[in-house]
């Protein structure tokens, strides 16, 4: 170093820090062998407070002002340099600016997936992300346990920290909530209020406080998801005609499939079966809400019929209905049952009759 920048570096006589960063929490105010001029001028902008160190020992500390250095504003810096009669000549210090205000748009999320164990759905992992804000509160704390002998320190420096902590708690509070995880995204502000309350006492113990807590989104497994829409779904639908509608579903994938007739008669099978324990699984859930309607008696008569030039079948009388309701099954269409000699039309058949003139019975009274 050079004399001249050793003399400026003595002879520096107003302390003070001008911030040009938005992320600097704490900087240290730097002089030639850390010595202050009898008399100087501290300067603490709004936003900040001044925290002398003696040898590692917190001293004196400054609120937002300007002030002339003395014996009678540096107490404790006095007592533990043992001036008895002040001081004429430069004395010795560390001075560190810690800034107050809100440090905004502090982003966290968790690194790995969270496993929760759901009532409805098992074992799930879910991932979080959102914001924070935090500021200092009591900035002689906040020194001795984090930012120790730190020239400047900034958010970087904290955030891997902060952040396993908005997770540890994020992992408690879902676990004790208790919430469904399909309704995870209707209770954010629920989840992030009570994740905030935890957090305050975690904060307060390095001299902290988080302002605002935010979780933006909780996310989990594409096949989850997938689970909870064909449930909610379900939830909605008039389970008769989800039953109506997955067998036709499935006799026109059949009927487009090139393997011809066996690949009709398998898919309408399997579109009958899978119809039918659907309406088995949920026919208790849907007890309380409304008296589950019977299928219709069978009348052990069942029928081959051709359809596009393809033979498919066979069909029970309750297949027959809904193949006329959906115009597949006309009077014309050529149809065989056992005991028939040979291919005949539908509308010729008489224990069919009942196809062609079936109407709604009346309203009840």
């Amino acid at each position: 170093m050079s004399f001249f920048k050793k003399l400026r570096g003595e002879l520096i006589d107003i302390i003070e820090f001008l911030d040009n960063t938005q992320d600097t929490i704490v900087f240290r105010f730097e002089r030639h062998n850390n010595e202050i001029k009898n008399n100087a001028k501290l300067v603490v902008r709004e936003g900040q407070i001044a925290v002398f160190v003696n040898e590692g020992q917190i001293a004196d500390t400054f609120s937002p002002g300007t002030y002339t250095l003395s014996t009678q504003n540096l107490p404790i810096l006095s007592t533990l340099q043992g001036w008895k009669y002040g001081f004429n000549s430069p004395f010795k210090a560390e001075v560190y600016f810690v800034s107050t205000k809100n440090f905004i748009d502090q982003k966290w999320g968790t690194k790995n997936a969270i496993i929760l164990n759901d009532n409805r759905f098992g074992m799930v992992e879910i991932r979080a992300f959102g914001i924070y804000t935090f500021k200092i509160t009591d900035a002689p704390t906040f020194i001795k346990e984090i930012v120790g002998t730190n020239q400047q320190f900034t958010t970087e420096h904290i955030k891997e920290q902060l952040k396993s902590i908005i997770v540890t708690r994020f992992t408690d509070a879902t676990g004790e909530s208790h919430i469904p995880v399909e309704s995870y995204a209707a209770n954010l502000n629920e989840l992030s209020e009570a994740i905030f309350n935890y957090m305050k006492g975690d904060f307060a113990v390095y001299g902290m406080d988080v302002t605002k807590f935010l979780i933006e989104n909780i996310s989990m497994p594409d096949d989850v998801k997938k689970e909870i829409f064909e449930l909610s779904r379900l939830d909605k639908i008039d389970l008769d005609k989800l039953t109506k509608l997955k067998a036709a579903k499935a006799m026109e994938a059949a009927a487009e499939n090139p393997s011809g007739t066996a690949g009709m008669g398998i898919g309408l099978g399997a579109g009958m079966t899978m119809a039918h324990q659907m309406t088995q699984a949920f026919a208790n859930q849907n007890q309380n809400n409304q008296t589950p309607t019977p299928p219709p008696i069978p009348t052990g008569v069942t029928y081959y019929v051709v359809i596009e030039s393809e033979q498919a079948g066979p069909f029970s009388k309750f297949e027959l209905q809904d193949l006329v309701a959906r115009q597949i099954l006309k009077k014309d269409t050529l149809v065989w049952k056992q005991g028939l000699f040979d291919w005949g039309h539908a509308g010729d058949q008489q224990d069919l009759d009942d196809l062609w003139t079936m109407t709604p019975p009346p309203l009840p009274k």
